[in-house]
């Protein structure tokens, strides 16, 4: 059984209010969990290798989701970016 480990240093997100950062990186942690469970995703990232910094293409937020939303589109907009 292989492990990843994802180690994120710092997230910037401009625009949300600080009192939210909590429930963001909960919504973050959970997505990242579901994704990288499914073994496709991890052979994905394992072929990307170690990265010192991944730039995310623009994501939708719809307007007011709720701050574990945000983390999980978040998320998903990483997941996109470790696909071929």
């Amino acid at each position: 059984m292989k492990r990843v480990i994802v180690h994120i240093d710092s997230l910037v997100l401009k625009g949300f209010h600080h009192e939210d950062r909590h429930a963001i990186a909960e919504g973050l942690q959970r997505e990242l969990a579901q994704l990288f469970a499914d073994p496709q995703a991890t052979r994905q990232l394992m072929a990307v290798g170690n990265r010192s910094r991944m730039r995310v293409s623009s994501i939708q937020i719809d307007p007011g989701s709720r701050p574990q939303g945000v983390g999980t589109e978040v998320a998903r907009g990483i997941g996109k970016e470790i696909k071929p």
